[in-house]
């Protein structure tokens, strides 16, 4: 069990000022904090047990104990992952040789950090509501709707019903044309995008399945997805297209892909084999 410290760093600018003192104290602290009891943490934080308490529900935590669980995973894997640890900054005077481990470094890491904070039972139900769906919808705008893109793509390869839209009115539109039948992913890092929460709200409304990947934490997003999937990621002050967020969108899309094409393996590697000749004809 680990994605403790990942939780934390995530929910910290969403947390109440007093869950925050707490929050900061043990992400500064990690090794003495799984060695600690809640009054302990309490006087080293200078904040309440409550907060603390209040801290792990805010972190979707059973409690301390389970708190401390998952710090001590996350302490055990960096010492037993060699090299740097965390997300490295990218700076004004790199060298090349510096990006490329730099810039790898940073989306490596964010998908070991969406693994750790990616709820199985959540994917495992996503994977049956596109497996049912008769139309699947992929929204997002931006370096989202380009993931959109992509996974229409994955899954029309295994005769999913699936379509995609750049223009945000075209997605409205589509959206209040949904049914009980079909499947709405809404696709936002930061859960904020005005047009795809309005997209799957409109969805939601209509009955459709709603489906989010966005960031750890409560996001506007998640109040209209029924199955809301977590991904993490580094956002500095050069975001480069937001590059550690899409490879982390990119790989829970190949989740879904593969967790669908797995139910029905024989078909889709039928379909597969089809698509790849009808291509190879084009002499791609």
């Amino acid at each position: 069990m680990n994605g403790g410290l990942v939780r934390l760093r995530e929910a910290l600018n969403e947390l109440t000022p007093s869950e925050k003192k707490v929050g900061e104290y043990i992400l500064g602290n990690p090794k003495k904090v799984v060695e600690l009891s809640v009054a302990q943490l309490a006087d080293y934080s200078g904040a309440s047990q409550a907060a603390i308490v209040r801290l792990c529900k805010s972190l979707g935590l059973k409690g301390f104990p389970d708190l401390k669980l998952k710090i001590a995973g996350d302490l055990q894997e960096s010492a037993q992952v060699p090299g740097k640890q965390g997300y490295q900054e990218i700076s004004q005077h790199d060298s090349i040789a510096t990006l490329i481990q730099n810039v790898s470094a940073n989306n490596i890491q964010s998908i070991r950090d969406t693994v750790k904070i990616l709820d199985v039972e959540s994917v495992e139900r996503a994977v049956d509501a596109l497996n049912r769906a008769e139309r699947i919808f992929f929204f997002g705008l931006g370096a989202s709707g380009l993931i959109a893109q992509d996974a229409q793509q994955k899954f029309l390869r295994i005769n999913r019903m699936s379509f995609t839209f750049a223009d945000p009115h075209m997605q409205l539109t589509t959206a209040v044309t949904m049914t009980s039948k079909d499947v709405a992913v809404g696709i936002s890092y930061s859960g904020e995008t005005r047009e795809v929460i309005a997209v799957l709200k409109a969805a939601s409304e209509r009955g459709a399945t709603t489906i989010s990947i966005t960031k750890y934490g409560n996001t506007a997003l998640h109040a209209y997805s029924q199955i809301p999937l977590c991904i993490s990621s580094t956002e500095n002050e050069i975001r480069s297209g937001a590059t550690a967020s899409r490879i982390t969108q990119l790989n829970v899309i190949d989740i879904l892909y593969l967790g669908v094409a797995s139910r029905n393996y024989e078909q889709s590697v039928e379909y597969l084999e089809r698509s790849r000749a009808a291509i190879r004809e084009l002499g791609h």
